[in-house]
């Protein structure tokens, strides 16, 4: 797999198509970064790390809804292997008008815009959630 990131975020969008209470996706450190991010947001309502019939370690994420309505409307990857997209901190993108969040790869980990913005650091871009 290419991009790991890509693919969990597209599970997501396939399993709000369908309605799905929780889906499933190989896990990493750096998936459980970004669904942290997602969490403290309140776009989803957990994750659990545990592993599959085999042994691989994979991720349960618990999806939420608001009135049968998906909470997440729009789920964008920003940064793509084949293209990467780093940016200074005055430059990070607001998503909406401050209403979405941008989820951004610093030296000090993966947080929020908003949250990399009051640490005064710049990374890479991930994805735009609204």
């Amino acid at each position: 797999m290419n991009d790991p990131i890509g693919d969990m975020l597209t599970r997501i969008r396939n399993a709000q198509m369908r309605g799905k209470s929780t889906v499933l996706t190989p896990a990493s450190k750096l998936r459980a970064r970004v669904l942290d991010v997602l969490a403290d947001e309140g776009y989803i309502r957990g994750y659990e790390e545990g592993r599959d019939e085999r042994g691989h370690p994979q991720i349960e994420i618990s999806l939420k809804y608001y009135e049968g309505t998906p909470v997440i409307r729009e789920l964008k990857r920003v940064s793509k292997p084949g293209r990467r997209v780093y940016m200074a901190v005055k430059d990070v993108p607001s998503v909406r008008q401050g209403l979405g969040v941008s989820i951004v790869s610093t030296s000090r980990g993966v947080m929020s815009d908003a949250a990399a913005r009051s640490a005064n650091v710049g990374g890479e871009v991930l994805c735009t959630v609204f």
